[in-house]
């Protein structure tokens, strides 16, 4: 693949969709961004402004963006689609990319979640779509602040599905760094173990790096994870490593004290101090949250394996109350996760 020749649209211009897009025009592909009518409108008139952890800051104006709300117009000439919406969306994506894309377009899921690369294929029988994950956080700016700005918050490679010729070269950027891997089931069920503690953000309401330097907190994400590779193990499935660390080592460093937590978990604290969860914004803008793709698909595979699942089933319960309730963060602290009545 050409960078320099191939169309690129990113299919959901959300926090990930505008940085991953924002760093590939910034790079000098060409990529339109498939957004919301609200979104499109903003970055139309006011620019897109992509900013990291590691001091960047660049803003691209208004006419240097490539922004459209209709996928007729978006995807017919796309050769590389990349799907960030929510995983709520997936199936619907698919079938506006069977309607309006080339057959021989590539297409990769950059969600949360395991399935969704599996729905997408589903819709687009005979297409080449390919598993992606992405092991950072964005945040998107406040309601109102102008021009838009999506900040990565985390540090990580973004991780692709191997076996497009090129694919990594084209996508593999500037403050977007993207690696090729063999088998993307170990990938995303090992993200899935850190994306577990993406609820416990959102009931808590507090920055990631303030939660993560609580043990109470740890202790929490530590039985989760417990929870979570007992079904995997009782389903076979082996969880690829994700920061350096093996999947079993996960709960035994998050109970350690504070002082050895930090200096055994570096690569896990690489984080800005605005990083929180898309899960906690989902709450805080009153839109579903992805609960059923994280915990629900290890509450999916528990149930399959016979194995207990107690506390993922309180923390999912807990975060469904939330959406309901439609009043943001509830602002929960450890003990009374532990302490809720909720049904089990």
């Amino acid at each position: 693949m050409d960078g320099g020749d191939q169309r690129i649209v990113v299919a959901g211009a959300g926090s990930i969709g505008c940085y991953a897009g924002g760093c590939l025009a910034l790079a000098g592909r060409q990529v339109i961004l498939l957004a919301r009518p609200r979104i499109g409108e903003a970055l139309l008139k006011h620019g897109l402004r992509v900013t990291d952890l590691d001091g960047r800051d660049r803003l691209i104006e208004a006419d240097a963006l490539s922004v459209t709300a209709d996928p007729a117009v978006a995807l017919p000439g796309a050769e590389m689609i990349l799907v960030t919406v929510k995983s709520g969306a997936t199936q619907e994506m698919a079938a506006l990319i069977a309607a309006h894309a080339r057959p021989d377009a590539v297409v990769v899921s950059l969600q949360n979640g395991i399935d969704n690369a599996d729905r997408l294929r589903a819709g687009l029988a005979g297409r080449r779509v390919l598993a992606g994950m992405v092991p950072f956080n964005v945040v998107q700016s406040p309601g109102g602040e102008l021009p838009l700005r999506v900040h990565r918050a985390s540090e990580g490679k973004v991780v692709i599905e191997d076996g497009v010729a090129g694919l990594v070269d084209l996508l593999d950027v500037d403050g977007f760094a993207v690696t090729a891997h063999g088998d993307m089931t170990a990938v995303l069920w090992g993200k899935l173990l850190f994306n577990l503690n993406n609820a416990l953000v959102a009931l808590c309401g507090l920055p990631l790096a303030t939660q993560l330097a609580d043990r109470r907190w740890r202790l929490i994400l530590a039985g989760q994870i417990d929870e979570a590779l007992a079904a995997m193990r009782a389903s076979n499935i082996e969880p690829a490593r994700i920061v350096g660390m093996r999947p079993a080592l996960l709960p035994k460093v998050l109970r350690l004290p504070g002082w050895l937590f930090k200096m055994l978990a570096r690569r896990m604290l690489a984080i800005d101090p605005e990083a929180r969860s898309s899960m906690w914004d989902d709450l805080q803008r009153g839109r579903p949250t992805e609960i059923d793709e994280l915990q629900g698909a290890i509450l999916r595979l528990a149930d399959r394996a016979g194995t207990p699942a107690p506390l993922i089933r309180r923390v999912t319960a807990l975060v469904r109350q939330a959406e309901q309730e439609r009043r943001g963060s509830p602002g929960l602290t450890p003990e009374a996760i532990i302490a809720a009545d909720v049904p089990q």
